[in-house]
């Protein structure tokens, strides 16, 4: 009899044992995949810093202004792989447009997608203010071939985010490699200092006018 109630609390006290071993088990599978979780953020957050570091180390001091988006749009190209980039820049009561050319073979061409920018829809873009969605570009004005617009995936950037008539930047590249939160993510932190850098080009181009 005691052999017999021995063993049971063997029993029960193994299967204790085993239980709060399944416990903490999964308690460190959360914490491994937490820390996990942790560094892939860390590693995402410091490409974005270096990438803004660089960024403004290469356009310190740029005082002509197609080089100065000239020299934007290869290092967004460099970060962001496959990616076209326009600017739509306010100068004089209008808006510039600024292309160059990507060397990537695109699902629309070029000139024709940016074609579709009229001045109503630049227009109500700044005006929004906010990084665009092809989706938000219909909304608002965007007309084309909707099969070959299918074919783009692409974002509008603000170039100031405290003055909505400054401009913006249009990103796009073919859907089959849809923009990711984290490159527009990417582009989006060196819009601050970018626009600066328009500024103060425009700037010296009006003291030359």
């Amino acid at each position: 009899m005691q052999d017999e109630n021995r063993n049971k609390r063997l029993r029960l006290l193994v299967k204790k044992l085993n239980k709060e071993r399944k416990k903490q088990g999964k308690q460190i599978d959360i914490l491994c995949n937490d820390l996990i979780s942790a560094q892939r953020d860390f590693m995402k957050r410091l490409k974005v810093v270096s990438f803004v570091a660089n960024f403004y180390e290469s356009i310190i001091g740029a005082t002509d202004l197609n080089h100065l988006l000239y020299t934007a749009v290869e290092l967004i190209k460099e970060q962001i792989d496959g990616a076209n980039v326009t600017f739509f820049i306010f100068r004089t009561e209008t808006f510039e447009q600024h292309s160059f050319e990507s060397g990537h073979a695109d699902a629309f061409e070029k000139e024709h997608f940016v074609n579709c920018f009229d001045p109503e829809l630049i227009e109500n873009i700044c005006a929004a203010n906010k990084v665009c969605t092809l989706e938000d570009m219909f909304a608002m004005g965007l007309h084309g071939n909707l099969v070959e617009l299918s074919k783009i995936s692409a974002v509008t950037i603000p170039l100031d985010s405290f003055c909505s008539q400054s401009g913006f930047m249009l990103v796009y590249r073919s859907s089959e490699r849809k923009l990711t939160p984290d490159e527009i993510g990417s582009i989006s932190a060196i819009t601050n200092g970018l626009s600066s850098a328009i500024a103060s080009c425009q700037g010296l181009l009006h003291m030359n006018d």
